[in-house]
């Protein structure tokens, strides 16, 4: 997912780069700034910190703390809590540089990422240098609207839980599809309001995210911005979904309208402490896994465009679906590492589905040799069993299939 294109299960780190060695401010310290830790929609978890009353820190993940022979696990983010930081014990040496791995494969997503958005950009380029500009009429500008709300989206629900490798990775999705919107407004194949009120939204989104991951942030205008993607990622997702079959579907906006209704009365709702427990930590789970969903109906709506006129199959680039599973692949490892089921699901969806899924579509048709294939389909299968038997390791698991169980239902 820069798709999605996606985590919590920490407390906040530093914002220096990964490393084996975690610094949190002390209770004493984070008391004196109490926004850090407000969240609107979830109260905080209630799992322990060992805690050095010497010191001025906690220190997570340190080689210098003796390793116990018995395993302190992480507790699951269930799937209406993927939203809520989740703090760890000190671990085993092993389990530390799994940690740190892991990290440091989802920030190498982003060169995948980049690479798959790179040609676009330089291809409109070309064409607007040359005066080719009904070229870019063919880049549907309402399809780039809906992956950069997706991208927003998954931008604040990654700096909520200061997971900083994933954020630059969303960050790179939310810029590269607005230069791709730039060029189509240039070309006037966007309309002049809709590019200014995207302007508008992509600068807000941005310095409010990093006002936010650095608490910079008043905590009231957090909850406003939450909102705002809630309320814009529920309408969003089933109007995509319905345009999918148009035309054997009469094309209307009413399932975006009727979303969009919904989604209002649930926020304010919401916000007057009307609703269940449940049903306030649903609402604040909204905007994460309606922008994972958005991600993950690209396959389908990929793969009906194929069932209708096979002769699409032939537009499609291996290298770009390889580039694909290759990118949202690499975030399946911290993903289960950190038992984040929405982060989990997209990357998987979209590495299997999306990436390997168009992979087997074009080798059908024979648009794609058969050693590529068989290559693509080894190394995927090949790097998931490794993260699920790295992940058995150094949780002390005897079969990979607990973590599985662990990731959707909980301990």
């Amino acid at each position: 997912m820069a798709g999605s294109v996606l985590a919590m299960g920490r407390a906040p780190l530093s914002l220096r780069p990964p490393s084996t060695t975690r610094l949190l401010p002390s209770q004493s310290q984070s008391q004196s700034h109490p926004h850090t830790h407000n969240n609107y929609y979830f109260n905080k978890p209630t799992n322990t910190i060992t805690h050095n009353s010497n010191s001025k820190h906690l220190l997570l993940f340190s080689p210098s703390i003796p390793h116990h022979h018995h395993h302190h696990r992480l507790k699951p983010i269930l799937a209406l809590e993927s939203d809520v930081p989740l703090h760890q014990e000190k671990k085993s040496e092993d389990f530390q540089q799994w940690d740190s791995l892991t990290a440091k494969f989802s920030a190498a997503a982003n060169v995948p990422f980049l690479l798959l958005q790179l040609p676009q950009i330089v291809l409109n380029a070309r064409n607007l240098i040359s005066g080719n500009q009904s070229a870019l009429l063919a880049v549907p500008w309402l399809g780039m609207l809906t992956g950069l709300l997706g991208n927003l989206s998954l931008l604040s629900y990654f700096a909520k839980k200061r997971e900083t490798e994933v954020v630059v990775v969303q960050t790179l999705g939310v810029v590269s599809i607005y230069v791709v919107i730039v060029q189509l407004a240039m070309a006037k194949a966007m309309p002049l309001p809709q590019f200014t009120v995207t302007s508008v939204v992509v600068a807000s989104g941005l310095i409010i995210n990093f006002m936010n991951y650095f608490n910079l942030l008043n905590p009231s205008v957090w909850r406003l911005w939450e909102d705002f993607i809630t309320i814009g990622g529920l309408s969003a997702l089933p109007q995509v979904m319905w345009s999918t079959f148009v035309p054997y579907v009469p094309n209307s906006i009413l399932p975006g309208s009727i979303a969009f209704v919904m989604a209002v009365v649930a926020v304010v709702m919401a916000r007057m402490g009307k609703l269940s427990e449940k049903g306030v930590k649903f609402v604040g789970s909204i905007s994460g896994w309606t922008a994972t969903l958005l991600f993950m109906w690209m396959p389908i709506a990929q793969v009906w465009t194929n069932f209708l006129d096979p002769e699409n199959i032939k537009g499609l680039s291996a290298l770009s679906m390889l580039l694909a599973m290759i990118g949202n692949g690499l975030m399946i490892p911290r993903a289960l590492f950190i038992r984040d089921l929405m982060w989990f699901t997209g990357s998987s969806w979209a590495s299997v589905f999306y990436g390997w899924g168009n992979l087997i579509c074009m080798y059908c048709f024979k648009s794609l040799s058969k050693e590529f294939f068989l290559a693509a389909t080894f190394g995927l299968f090949t790097w998931i069993g490794m993260a699920l038997w790295s992940d058995m390791k150094v949780y002390g698991y005897s079969s990979p299939l607990t973590s599985l169980k662990e990731l959707f239902f909980g301990s």
